[in-house]
């Protein structure tokens, strides 16, 4: 868990979290940059996810992107210009304080990806349990491109769900899938038309959040058990790669193609 102190729902400016008829409603809101990430973001995120295990009116949690994005991943003019990042000396980095938050939810957690998951976008459609698309959204592990590696979701959910010849194929190639090759190996659960995604996920947590609150809890418990996973240690190794990735000249290469829209040239230094 995070040492930083929790955001208060009524004080997020990145996102709109509601609770209603026992579902909480995370909805990332930044559509100008197509609910791409910044530091902010990540903590509500965080907070969120934090707040909706906390409260015990919570059954379901669904996340969402307002349109036209589900959620392009960091902010790349913010967070990934390639520039050193300051960070203190530790032994071991702490995994990503808003992935462990939505990993270690202890209500089911939908994902109804409307737009493009991309980059930290499709982890976070990962850490969900079940995943819904429209049929505008889009797939892409981009981590490759920028010289970097993903978080967890990629090393650990991404095997576990399409799996490991299909997840190594996406994490090493980058390649963008439509929301129909989603379905097709079995990275999403269903795609409706876009106007249908929010109502289709709704329905669903319905007939999930009528059911009872404590045995739900111990369900997606019993399930996080049965594929058990040290998440905390390969958040750890991900994250102190990644720090690592961020000094290399390929980083920066990658973040320079993005910016000037063009394939990147690596160098492998």
């Amino acid at each position: 868990m995070s040492a930083r102190p929790a955001i208060a729902p009524q004080d997020f400016e990145c996102l709109v979290y509601q609770v209603t008829d026992h579902v909480a409603l995370i909805r990332l809101d930044r559509p100008e940059r197509r609910n791409a990430l910044n530091r902010r973001a990540y903590d509500e995120l965080e907070s969120a996810f934090r707040a909706a295990s906390a409260d015990l009116d919570v059954r379901c949690v669904v996340v969402t992107g307002s349109d036209p994005a589900f959620c392009s991943g960091e902010d790349v003019k913010e967070m990934m210009t390639g520039e050193k990042k300051a960070a203190p000396p530790m032994v071991r980095r702490p995994p990503t304080p808003a992935a462990m938050a939505a990993l270690e939810c202890d209500v089911p957690v939908i994902a109804a990806v409307n737009g493009s998951a991309v980059g930290w976008g499709m982890e976070l459609a990962l850490y969900a349990d079940i995943r819904l698309a429209s049929e505008r959204a889009q797939f892409a592990e981009l981590f490759i491109r920028r010289g970097l590696i993903c978080d967890v979701g990629g090393l650990l959910r991404l095997p576990a769900i399409v799996g490991p010849a299909k997840a190594a194929e996406l994490l090493y190639t980058g390649d963008v899938i439509d929301a129909h090759e989603a379905a097709r190996i079995g990275l999403v659960g269903e795609v409706t038309a876009h106007a249908e995604l929010m109502p289709t996920a709704m329905a669903l947590t319905a007939r999930i959040a009528k059911n009872s609150p404590l045995a739900l809890r111990y369900m997606k418990e019993g399930l996080r058990r049965a594929g058990q996973q040290n998440a905390r240690d390969t958040g750890s190794w991900a994250i102190e790669t990644i720090y690592k990735l961020f000094e290399t000249e390929d980083h920066r290469e990658g973040v320079r193609s993005f910016l000037e829209k063009r394939e990147p040239v690596f160098t492998g230094r």
